[in-house]
């Protein structure tokens, strides 16, 4: 996830810092929670977050909940016709039903862990952290102009 630039806040929308507290409370909840220097990484069901603690003492989620592969953290890609899942090392791979099925129960168990609301748009599914409109070159719409969208047929309102 270092050096890319990705919006990494697509499905928290936060700015929240959250106090030592409630993070040690999540190895409570089922979460292993690992501490390196001010660096919490906070895993279950094959997804993660990773977490830093800031001047305040008080902690700031530096990577946002993913589906983990081998102990790294990917970015969910939606491709239009699939959703897939990217490493660092550039390995792109199929995401599966069950890789998006425990990433939502993970940021749903999370999310009510630390006290942070759902939005509607993240309640209905997997948000993705990497997005590419579906447009086929040299087909009708591939360039978004005057006949992309709807029209109605008599051409008035």
């Amino acid at each position: 996830m270092r050096g890319k630039s990705y919006p990494e806040s697509i499905m928290w929308n936060i700015e929240e810092r959250f106090p030592p507290k409630a993070i040690e409370s999540l190895a409570g909840l089922g979460f292993a929670v690992g501490s390196t220097r001010g660096v919490v990484r906070v895993e279950k069901y094959g997804c993660g977050a990773e977490f830093r603690k800031g001047t305040d003492d008080r902690y700031l989620m530096t990577i946002v909940p993913t589906v983990m592969l081998n102990g790294q953290f990917t970015r969910l890609w939606d491709a239009g016709y699939q959703k897939f899942l990217l490493t660092d090392e550039g390995v792109k791979l199929p995401a599966l039903a069950a890789h998006l099925q425990n990433l939502r129960k993970f940021n749903e168990e999370l999310r009510t862990a630390l006290g942070v609301p759902t939005f509607y748009n993240e309640a209905l599914g997997s948000v993705s952290q990497v997005s590419v409109y579906d447009r086929v070159k040299g087909r009708k719409g591939d360039v978004p102009d005057e006949t992309v969208g709807a029209h109605s047929a008599g051409g008035g309102h």
